[in-house]
């Protein structure tokens, strides 16, 4: 036996609320954690071995980008991160690559890849980090815009696009 018209209207009504629920709810979430503070001061190894911390970036414009070798779209806006780092890098602002992967991982893709911007290891801890900076579902890549004290300006869950960022980046350079 089928679904009467009236089922599959209130099945519609039901999943419209939902999808506009999610629009809704989905950024306010995405915004819920704000532990710059944490994030500054947690140390992780660079592809060096050297243990780093982003506060280290401190006094600089930094965009901190979460990635995998494994995930599509990170690999997707790697190059346009290594442009916009060798095209404002001398102005005062620098991309900083916590990958949540392994160490051996990494250390082959960034050298494939000419990644000429640093890169922080993370392993399985960086999904900690990430829900800690607000992106509860863990997912990648994810991005965070930080101001010369180190302060989270923005977040971006999902690709970045040169023509969003990069004016984004000349604004805060010129203030």
């Amino acid at each position: 036996m089928g679904l009467s018209r009236r089922d599959w209207l209130v099945l519609g009504g039901v999943g419209t609320v939902a999808a506009l629920a999610g629009i809704v709810a989905g950024p306010i979430l995405l915004q819920s954690g704000d532990d710059a503070g944490g994030l500054l001061t947690t140390d992780l190894p660079d592809l060096a071995g050297h243990t780093r911390r982003l506060a280290d970036w401190k006094g600089k414009i930094v965009l901190c980008n979460f990635w995998a070798t494994w995930c599509a779209p990170c690999r997707e806006e790697i190059p346009m991160l290594v442009d916009l780092r060798e095209k404002y890098g001398v102005k005062g602002f620098e991309v900083v690559g916590i990958a949540v992967d392994n160490a051996a991982n990494v250390r082959e893709f960034s050298a494939k890849y000419e990644i000429s911007y640093p890169i922080l290891v993370a392993e399985a801890t960086g999904l900690d980090l990430l829900r800690a900076v607000g992106n509860t579902a863990g997912a990648l890549p994810y991005t965070l815009m930080l101001d010369r004290r180190g302060e989270i300006l923005s977040r971006k869950l999902g690709i970045l696009r040169k023509s969003v960022i990069e004016p984004i980046i000349k604004g805060l350079l010129d203030a």
